[in-house]
C-alpha cells in the first residue's frame, strides 16, 4: 500500500448529534444551505459526496439521479443510512480521500463540504477528486478560510502568532487546518478548474447573534451579504463552484460495482462477490458489509 497522508477518523463518533443536532448550529446549516442552492445545478447524473459524515448535505444533491454518499467512517456512513435510507439512489463507500476507489472521469458533480480542513495535503486531496470527474462537471467546496475577519484582527492586536495573510495553510489544531483563498484558487488552477462562484458563509458567527436572533432569520441575512464573496473574502466559511471546462460524453454505468477501481493496483474490472469486492489484477479483496463498500483496508 502506497503511503499516505493521516485521515482524520470520526470512526464511533457522535459528530451530527453533539456537533450538529444539539451544537447550537442551525443557523451555520441554514447558511450553508443557502449557499448549496446557489451553486448546484439543477440536475445531473452522478454525484460524489466526499467526507458525507451522517448525511447532512445529502438530501439537498436530490437533483441528482444518484449519489455516491463517502466517508473515512463506516459508523458516520450507517448513520446516512438511517437518515437517508437504501435505495438506489444512495451508494454508500467508505475510502481514504487519498485514494479513492472511482473510475476517472465518472462524476458530473461533487461536493467537498467541511472537510478539506482536516487534509494534511489539500492539493493531493483536490486531485484525487479532480480525477473522478467527467468534462464539465461541477465542483463545490467548502473551506476554512485562514484570512477570516478575526484572524486578522487577533494577528494585529498580538493575541495570535500566525499570519493570516501568507498562503501557507495554518494546522490550529491536530489535522485542523485553516486556507488561505488565494491558495485554494491556485490549487483549483492548477487541476484545470475554471472557478465560476465564490460565496462567503457564516458572517455572523458569533454567539451573542446566534443566541438572541432567530437562526433563520440570521441566516437569510447571511445569504444577502454571500455574494459579496465574488469581491472579498473574510468570513470563515467560503465556498467555491468550480467548473472543468468541456462537455460531458460518458455514460454512466448502470451497474454499481462498474463505478470502483481497485485502489491498490488502480485496476477497473472489479467483481462483487457476496461479501466483499474482489479485484482480479491484484486478488485484493475489499469488503462489503451491510450495504457499504469498504476500500479502506483490504481483506487479509
Amino acid at each position: 500500500m502506497t503511503n499516505t497522508p493521516p485521515v482524520c477518523n470520526y470512526e464511533g463518533s457522535d459528530y451530527q448529534q453533539s456537533f450538529w443536532d444539539q451544537g447550537g448550529r442551525a443557523y451555520e446549516d441554514q447558511s450553508e444551505a443557502i449557499a448549496l442552492r446557489r451553486m448546484l445545478p439543477k440536475s445531473g447524473k452522478l454525484m460524489l459526496e466526499v467526507g458525507a459524515g451522517a448525511g447532512r448535505n445529502t438530501p439537498r444533491y436530490a437533483g441528482f439521479d444518484r449519489i455516491v454518499v463517502m466517508d473515512y467512517s463506516t459508523t458516520q456512513l450507517a448513520q446516512a443510512q438511517e437518515r437517508l435510507g437504501r435505495s438506489d439512489k444512495y451508494i454508500y463507500v467508505a475510502a481514504d480521500v487519498y485514494r479513492l476507489p472511482f473510475r476517472n472521469g465518472l462524476f458530473d458533480g461533487a461536493t467537498m463540504i467541511r472537510v478539506l480542513h482536516h487534509m494534511a495535503d489539500a492539493p493531493k486531496a483536490l486531485g484525487q477528486i479532480q480525477g473522478t470527474l467527467q468534462p464539465g462537471a461541477t465542483f463545490i467546496l467548502e473551506f476554512a478560510n485562514k484570512l477570516n475577519l478575526k484572524a486578522i484582527l487577533r494577528y494585529w492586536l498580538g493575541r495570535q502568532a500566525w499570519s493570516p495573510f501568507t498562503l501557507e495553510p495554518v494546522e490550529f489544531v491536530k489535522l485542523n487546518f485553516d486556507f488561505h483563498p488565494k491558495a485554494i484558487r491556485q490549487w483549483l488552477g492548477n487541476l484545470g478548474f475554471n472557478i465560476e462562484k465564490t460565496l462567503t458563509v457564516s458572517h455572523f458567527r458569533l454567539g451573542l447573534l446566534k443566541r438572541t436572533i432567530p437562526s433563520k432569520l440570521l441566516a437569510a441575512v447571511d445569504g444577502l451579504f454571500q455574494p459579496t464573496g465574488a469581491l472579498f473574502q473574510l468570513t470563515p466559511s467560503v465556498f467555491v463552484k468550480a467548473v472543468l471546462p468541456g462537455a460531458s460524453s460518458a455514460d454512466i454505468p448502470l451497474n454499481v460495482i462498474d463505478l470502483f477501481k481497485c485502489p491498490e493496483c488502480n485496476s477497473g474490472g472489479l467483481q462483487e462477490k457476496t461479501d466483499h469486492v474482489f479485484c482480479p489484477s491484484c486478488k485484493a479483496k475489499w469488503p462489503v458489509k451491510d450495504g457499504i463498500y469498504d476500500f479502506r483496508e483490504k481483506i487479509k
